[in-house]
């Protein structure tokens, strides 16, 4: 059975160390009080081993002082001699009461006691001497004083005596005195230093009693900052600030498990819920692209296809047949690539063959030119996303001055740094009109979808510039891809892609020019250009 500690009762650290402080300050106290009881002691027992000395040379000073204002007394008759030995006298008497009067057979007692009775006779003959002068009895207070020094130097041969003894006495004594102060002494340090071994045993032993829950208690809060948290509960050893503290643990631990419980099955709940709508989001952009792409007039075809039975009446079969081959390649290529993308040779070929359209339709009204300063080989975009565009520029830039219009198409590395782009990392997609250009608010209105189709939009694709700007985004997964500028109306606009280099996958080398307006294309793009002019 485990013993149970004294300090348990004791409802706080603070408690608990005023206890061990006093108790630990009342002992060192009781043992401070018992050395200095012994050391006044062993002063007194040296004090008392001088006292004896003292007293009989004090008692051989008064002595002397009496002798000496009695022969003053007796050759001056003077009254302060007289008044001194009257004063003496007493002072002898009183000296005389600590000298033994017992019989002894101690050497030192017995001639206390022989100085004692001389002492007597003397201060008697001092008295008749005193006497016999004041009665001017010359003859008498000289044998009176004869007898009194005889008695005095008679006193001073005992006390000399006395004395010699009691000083070897006394010297014994002080050595023995001297050998008892040396074992209080050794044994005062002995005692303070298990007296001190005792109190640093007491606060060794209650430091680690109030220490080791706290030990407990960190050592286990170091295992839950690790990670691991299954650890046992503390147990509440004292009701103190430990213990609650240690409450306090326990319960924080309980609500941590608690929590992660939570936690962990929220997360899954969130995980699930979030592969659910990755999964929709998926199907949903997935149904957008297919839903823009859908979208083309069916009415361009008609009249493309009425255009082409007009040119066959009018003129000889071969000129037909390139128009029918360009409409058949034409409509392929929407057809094919309704669900997917394009590379940007494709939709260059696109808008090729459909430029040769209109201008079958149009007379050869459209001045249309290719500067093309990258290699484009194995670059993929978004289908039918330049053909909307070049449409726009026809249908509302060079509509109305169809004679004199200028379509042109550019494509080139980027020679700019955008503020959200690494620098030289785009391909840079212009194309130019020399319409009657846009003002700042239309420009707005485009980039932000709020134009609404017109009539000439229902004889054209239908693929509307709004259109192209959603799958543009939804393609790169990136804003702000497509930008239109213009210098007003009149001015011409220039619609230009700038699309991530990253992101197509390139095979980018720059491709030389022999002068500044040779266009740098593949064979088949020169074909269809000589086709074109013909």
């Amino acid at each position: 059975m485990k013993k149970k500690n004294p300090f348990s009762r004791l409802s706080s650290i603070q408690t608990r160390i005023s206890a061990v402080m006093i108790i630990a300050l009342v002992f060192v106290l009781g043992i401070n009080l018992f050395l200095i009881n012994e050391i006044n002691t062993a002063v007194g027992r040296i004090e008392s081993v001088y006292t004896s000395n003292v007293s009989i040379n004090t008692l051989s000073d008064t002595l002397e002082l009496i002798q000496e204002n009695v022969y003053d007394y007796l050759n001056t008759k003077s009254s302060q001699a007289l008044e001194n030995y009257y004063k003496y006298e007493q002072e002898y008497r009183a000296l005389l009461e600590d000298l033994n009067e017992d019989v002894t057979g101690n050497e030192i007692l017995l001639l206390e006691k022989n100085i004692r009775n001389m002492s007597e006779s003397y201060l008697q003959q001092t008295a008749l001497t005193v006497q016999a002068k004041r009665g001017r009895n010359v003859e008498r207070y000289k044998e009176a004083y004869a007898a009194e020094t005889q008695l005095y130097e008679y006193i001073n041969t005992y006390i000399y005596r006395l004395n010699n003894l009691l000083f070897r006495e006394n010297s014994t004594s002080y050595q023995t005195l001297l050998s008892s102060m040396s074992v209080l002494e050794r044994g005062s340090l002995v005692l303070m230093v298990a007296v001190f071994a005792i109190c640093i045993l007491i606060v060794m032993l209650f430091v680690h009693d109030m220490i080791r829950p706290l030990t407990v208690l960190s050592s286990t809060a170091h295992e839950v900052a690790s990670g691991n948290l299954d650890v046992p509960q503390l147990p509440v050893v004292y009701e103190d600030e430990v213990g609650v503290v240690t409450r306090g643990f326990n319960q924080m631990l309980t609500s941590i498990r608690e929590y992660i419980d939570r936690l962990r099955e929220s997360m899954e709940a969130e995980a699930q819920m979030k592969e659910r709508e990755l999964l929709t989001e998926t199907h949903l952009k997935e149904a957008q692209l297919k839903y823009l792409q859908a979208q083309i007039n069916p009415h361009f075809l008609f009249n493309s296809l009425n255009a082409g039975a007009q040119l066959a009446a009018m003129e000889d079969a071969e000129q037909t047949s390139i128009f029918l081959e360009r409409m058949a390649d034409f409509f392929r290529y929407n057809v094919r690539k309704m669900s997917g993308d394009a590379t940007l040779l494709e939709e260059i070929e696109s808008v090729d063959n459909y430029i040769y359209i209109l201008n079958v339709r149009f007379a050869g009204d459209i001045t249309y030119e290719k500067d093309i300063r990258a290699d484009i080989e194995g670059i993929r975009m978004p289908s039918m996303v330049l053909q909307p565009i070049v449409e726009n520029a026809v249908q509302h830039g060079i509509h109305d001055c169809m004679e004199n219009g200028r379509i042109t198409l550019t494509v080139r590395l980027s020679s700019f740094a955008d503020s959200s782009q690494p620098e030289n990392d785009m391909l840079e997609i212009t194309v130019r009109d020399n319409g009657v250009g846009m003002t700042h608010e239309k420009i707005r209105d485009v980039l932000e979808g709020r134009t609404m189709p017109n009539g000439e939009e229902s004889h054209s694709t239908g693929v509307a510039m709004s259109n192209v700007i959603h799958r543009l985004e939804l393609y790169y997964n990136r804003k702000n891809l497509l930008r239109i500028e213009s210098g007003g109306p009149g001015c011409g606009t220039q619609v230009i892609i700038s699309l991530p280099v990253q992101d197509c996958q390139p095979s980018w080398k720059f491709a030389g020019t022999r002068n500044k307006n040779t266009l740098i294309d593949t064979d088949r793009e020169e074909e269809n250009v000589s086709n074109l002019n013909r």
